[in-house]
Formats: structure tokens, C-alpha cells, sequence
């Protein structure tokens, strides 16, 4: 009987510490809360932060982010790497760490014909697949990884990158396959795991009116269908000076007129200039051909009209924000930025809202105090 009640008043303990605790950050001024109003705000991460071994990145993660997304340990190559062998390790982790800490957390990717296991569609001689063979493994990986995980996820990115620029099909194996069939098939598969999750389809460039009108139709031809999407990813993986905020805001207003909410899903906003458009990985470029100028430090004056871009994004959101649910940053810090190695290894470029001190950049400094006055 002692032993029961002194491990009681332990648990009694530990709950209001982590109520008390619970309550300090609600009250801290953070990005998350200056912007809790209009939408969630998230970044991508990657297995160090989510074990732990990043622990600035953490602090940074709990303060300011409400929503999370795993940057690779979802997808196919290495959630799958077999068809009959499954890594969930850090797939697991990832859930815990956002369970844990309340956070939304958001599934990527299930269907993407980029990272997708080289047995997927073949068979043993490389050969594709037969439709019903790609089918009943698109639905046995679907159902086992959502499944897995019903209830504890809020929502999956379905099918990521399917429409091209000119608003037709890309021409995947899903596609070449299946043909149009592969995307309401992943759909339906993927509300039959988890009938409470919420589904997205993601894209990048979707500020580009061709491919922008190819995904309205794809999600009106869903829900004639009777299937679920709650909204459409809007990748936004962009260049400062490029696309304009006035034509990424447009294709938000179009998406809204016809029914559809947006998240912005893996948002950056590079400094260094690229020949590829989006965020086609396979789009690599020549190393000797390119620049590297803010390799030690960043000039005060880009600095400063980086943050006057990020900052007019950042206007735009709050202005759409009765059609705009969440914003997720593609990672945490500008040292742990993908695009620190894309299209061009080694170069060195600052995308994102916490700088590599792990200290937020001027004009996010600039909404948590606007906000929390």
C-alpha cells in the first residue's frame, strides 16, 4: 500500500511539472504561438533531432513548431526497402518524438516514383509488373505503413509530385502502369487504413498555371469519385526573386474558389540561383559551373533582403490564412538544409527560419514579437 501511494503522488508530480512545464511554453513568446491563429507551423526532421543528438535543434523544434514531418524515414527505399521487409525504427521513433510533445504529425510520402524502392514495380528480370501485381503491392504498403500507424498520424501525404509543369501526367512506372488509375487507387487504399486521417496531394510549382489547373482536376475528379482529400501541398521550394509572392498567392486563390485548403508542405527560400525549377532531385547540375559566395558568412545587405522576401511570404500566409492550414518549413536550421547539397554539392545557402546558431532569423524575431504583444 506505501509503495502504491508513494508511486500516486510520483505520478501526481510528474504530472504538474509537465503541466507547469506545458504551460510555460504555451506562454513563451514562439513562432508557433504568434501564429497559432491563422495556421500550424512545422518543419521537416531528419533522424539526429529526432534521437536526440541534435539537442539545439530540439530546443528550437518543442518552442517554435507545432506540427512535424519526417524529412526521409517514410519513404519508400527506406520504409520498404523489400517487399517483404519493412524498417519502421526510425519511422517509429519519428511518431514518438511528435506524440510525446502533441504535436501534429504528418506522414511523407506514400506513392512517389523519386526514393522508391527499386523492387516496387519490376519484377525478379526487371520487367514492370502486371496492373493487378502493382496494385495489390501499392495496397499491401499502404495498408501496412498507415495502418501501422492509425490514429497516431494526422494526415499523409498521398501521392507526392504526380502532374508535370503543362498540367499532364508524369510519366512514372505508377503511371506508365496504371496509367490515371494509380491515384485514386492510392487514395482509396489509404482512407481504407486509416478512415480518420487526413490525405494530401503534394506537388512542387504549383504557382505554374499549367500544373496548378492539372491538380485542380486531379482533386475534382477525386472527390466526384467519393474519395477523400482534405488539401492540396503546395511544396514551395523557392529562389529569392522567384516565383513572386503575388504569383504563389494567386494559385492559392484559385485552389481556395474551388473548395480546396492549401499547405505549404517543404518551404524554403534558397539564396543561391539554380538551372532546375522546383524540386526535381534527379535535377542535378555541374559543380564546376557553379558559385559559392556566402560560404563563411552571409553580407548584411542579402541578409536583409533574404528576410524582406521570407517576410512578404510570411504576409501573404496570414492574409490567406482562412484557406491555409499549415506551413512547414523543409527543416529546422540553414546547416541542416537540403539544399546545402542541391542542385550542386558543398555549396552553402541559407533557406530557412533559424540560422546555423540555431537563432531565429530577423523578420521571424519580427512576428513573434508583433504577435505576442
Amino acid at each position: 500500500m506505501r509503495i502504491k501511494t508513494i508511486t500516486t503522488m510520483a505520478l501526481a508530480a510528474t504530472f504538474c511539472i509537465a503541466c507547469n512545464q506545458n504551460s510555460k511554453q504555451n506562454s513563451e513568446p514562439s513562432l508557433k504561438n504568434a501564429v497559432s491563429d491563422a495556421f500550424l507551423i512545422g518543419a521537416a526532421l531528419n533522424t539526429n533531432q529526432v534521437a536526440g543528438r541534435d539537442s539545439q535543434a530540439v530546443a528550437v523544434i518543442e518552442n517554435h513548431f507545432n506540427s512535424i514531418v519526417a524529412e526521409d524515414c517514410m519513404k519508400s527505399e527506406t520504409i520498404h526497402p523489400k517487399e517483404d521487409v519493412y524498417n519502421f525504427e526510425s519511422a517509429d521513433a519519428f511518431v514518438a518524438f511528435g506524440e510525446e510533445r502533441g504535436m501534429n504529425i504528418i506522414g511523407h510520402c506514400l506513392i512517389w516514383h523519386s526514393q522508391l524502392s527499386p523492387w516496387f514495380c519490376v519484377d525478379e528480370n526487371g520487367n514492370n509488373v502486371s496492373p493487378d501485381v502493382l496494385k495489390q503491392r501499392m495496397k499491401d504498403h499502404i495498408h501496412t505503413i498507415v495502418g501501422r500507424y492509425k490514429g497516431r498520424i494526422h494526415g499523409w501525404d498521398v501521392v507526392n509530385e504526380g502532374i508535370l509543369d503543362d498540367g499532364s501526367y508524369r510519366n512514372s512506372k505508377f503511371y506508365e502502369i496504371l496509367g490515371e488509375e494509380y491515384i485514386p487507387l492510392a487514395f482509396q487504399y489509404a482512407h481504407e487504413a486509416d478512415p480518420d486521417a487526413e490525405l494530401y496531394y503534394n506537388d512542387y510549382s504549383m504557382f505554374l498555371p499549367g500544373r496548378r489547373e492539372g491538380v485542380i482536376k486531379l482533386v475534382s475528379e477525386l472527390k466526384e469519385k467519393g474519395l477523400r482529400i482534405d488539401a492540396v501541398g503546395m511544396q514551395g521550394h523557392y529562389v529569392m526573386g522567384g516565383p513572386t509572392v503575388e504569383q504563389v498567392e494567386e494559385s492559392v486563390v484559385k485552389f481556395n474558389e474551388v473548395g480546396t485548403k492549401v499547405m505549404f508542405t517543404e518551404f524554403d527560400m534558397a539564396l543561391l540561383p539554380r538551372n532546375a525549377q522546383g524540386a526535381e532531385i534527379s535535377a542535378r547540375e555541374d559543380g564546376r559551373d557553379a558559385v559559392n559566395p556566402y560560404a563563411n558568412s552571409l553580407p548584411e545587405e542579402v541578409s536583409e533582403q533574404w528576410n524582406n522576401w521570407m517576410k512578404s511570404f510570411f504576409d501573404m500566409f496570414m492574409r490567406q490564412k482562412d484557406g491555409i492550414t499549415r506551413v512547414t518549413m523543409w527543416g529546422v536550421t540553414d546547416g541542416d538544409s537540403w539544399l546545402n547539397n542541391w542542385p550542386i554539392l558543398g555549396r552553402t545557402d541559407y533557406p530557412l527560419l533559424f540560422d546555423r546558431n540555431y537563432e531565429p532569423k530577423p523578420f521571424v524575431v519580427e512576428i513573434i514579437e508583433r504577435n505576442n504583444n
